[in-house]
């Protein structure tokens, strides 16, 4: 049983269309505002949060950087209260990512 040959050029184009579309990255800035700083509960709250995107997400501070999906990196990079801390996004989600994590910070992690 032969059969006709196939064309995949749709999937193709859609593929780097869609590649395209990751490749475009948004970072924000936020400030560490709960008076314990980033420590394990709240960096447990940034893993959650960044784990349930597609994106890749990463907080950095000063000249160092981590991965938002990795809890040994968030609490390595010794944020304590009033930390300057930039969180960039590149994905096709990543505008909801970055609006998931800046909910955590101005909420202070839920924490006084």
């Amino acid at each position: 049983m032969l059969r006709e040959p196939r064309t995949f050029t749709n999937r193709r184009e859609t593929a780097l269309i869609r590649s395209d579309e990751e490749s475009s990255a948004i970072t924000q800035e936020f400030i560490v505002a709960n008076r314990l700083g980033i420590h394990a509960r709240v960096a447990a709250q940034i893993v959650k949060v960044s784990c349930r995107f597609e994106s890749e997400i990463s907080i950095a501070k000063s000249d160092a950087a981590a991965n938002a999906k990795s809890i040994l990196d968030v609490m390595a990079l010794l944020c304590p209260y009033g930390s300057k801390v930039f969180v960039t996004a590149k994905g096709p989600d990543a505008a909801q990512a970055l609006n998931a994590l800046a909910a955590l910070f101005q909420t202070k992690f839920g924490e006084s």
